[in-house]
């Protein structure tokens, strides 16, 4: 048996190898760990402000890979997802994370890189929605590390306050109109 082994490894290791293949390290300063965290308040329980923030999120999330996406939705529960289908004819589209934690009107935890697909990294978004009196403060935070530098993170960063506060804050105060039921899975 460890002579077959040892036969087996002394084959493979005699295999040739691609002369295309490239190993470039990354530099360090390519390299990091950040949490990034926003916060904003809007009206009423954290149950609604979850519940406008999950689902159809289409009248409010204006970044897509596709520029016009068919549906745009969180469905929110474990091993959901953040999706971005690309039209209504084809499987084409985009899972930007998946749900990992989903407490209706207090968290939602995502697991992904969302508009970062296609580098060496990992994002651990949590929302919190906290009641303040007849309020609700929502906060996001971001855990990312990897091929994520500073100036990289500073534009995560800008982009969520952006996505809370410039978009989702006030499309919910304005009623949150404009939501389509989920597509079907």
């Amino acid at each position: 048996m460890n002579r077959l082994l040892l036969l087996l490894i002394a084959g493979w290791l005699t295999l040739p190898t691609p002369s295309s293949a490239e190993v470039k390290k990354l530099p360090t300063d390519q390299l990091g760990a950040w949490v990034l965290t926003n916060e904003v308040m809007v009206p009423g329980t954290p149950e609604a402000a979850y519940d406008a923030f999950t689902g159809d999120i289409s009248p409010w999330w204006d970044h897509s890979f596709s520029g016009d996406p068919a549906a745009f939705y969180i469905d929110a529960r474990p091993g959901g997802g953040f999706y971005e289908w690309f039209d209504e004819d084809s499987q084409d589209g985009v899972l930007h994370a998946t749900v990992i934690t989903a407490m209706r009107g207090k968290l939602l935890r995502l697991d992904g890189p969302l508009g970062l697909s296609g580098r060496a990294l990992n994002f651990v978004t949590t929302l919190a929605f906290e009641a303040v009196e007849d309020s609700t403060r929502l906060t996001a935070v971001v855990h990312c590390s990897g091929e994520i530098d500073s100036s990289l993170a500073s534009i995560v960063d800008g982009v969520w306050y952006h996505f809370i506060g410039e978009r989702f804050k006030p499309w919910y105060e304005d009623g949150a109109q404009g939501k389509k039921e989920m597509p079907l899975q």
